[in-house]
């Protein structure tokens, strides 16, 4: 079996997996990494939602041959780490706002809010609603209006 190689929450991974395997199936069967949730499969529900070099991305939609050894996954179990905190900003206000119910979604909810932060932020311009209404993360408990709150609290608290 070949050899796949990539850092996963700022460590160096290799995993003796056939490169067609999707990423989420890697992370979550061969590696025990299980916040990305597995929904749907087909890259519609985005509860995998994890970041690749920063940037936001559907592992179940990924094969793990198309990473390089040097791209980073980021899940949300990694993702405090990106600002050597107990919880990253986009967590705390989750909390704060008493956001999840059942929770199933919420890793990839977060995780997708942080990318759009990152990506306004390099556009170098504030939130908007139009930003809010971009994340297609499906929640099946409907806490819409709570996600939206956190993600505009934790955008103020992201550095």
């Amino acid at each position: 079996m070949p050899k796949q190689t990539f850092r996963l929450n700022g460590r160096t991974v290799t995993v003796d997996v056939h490169p067609d395997v999707r990423v989420l199936w890697v992370l979550r069967d061969l590696l025990g990494v299980t916040g990305p949730k597995y929904g749907c499969g087909i890259n519609v529900c985005k509860a995998c939602t994890s970041h690749v070099n920063g940037r936001g991305f559907n592992p179940c939609a990924v094969r793990v041959g198309d990473l390089a050894a040097d791209d980073e996954v980021t899940t949300i179990e990694g993702l405090a780490g990106t600002v050597d905190e107990d919880l990253h900003p986009m967590q705390q206000a989750w909390l704060d706002r008493d956001v999840a119910q059942c929770g199933y979604c919420q890793p990839g909810q977060i995780m997708a809010a942080v990318a759009l932060v990152r990506k306004v932020r390099r556009e170098q311009r504030e939130i908007e609603d139009a930003d809010l209404d971009s994340i297609r993360n499906i929640c099946r408990c409907g806490t819409y209006v709570r996600i939206r709150e956190a993600i505009e609290q934790g955008a103020r608290a992201m550095a």
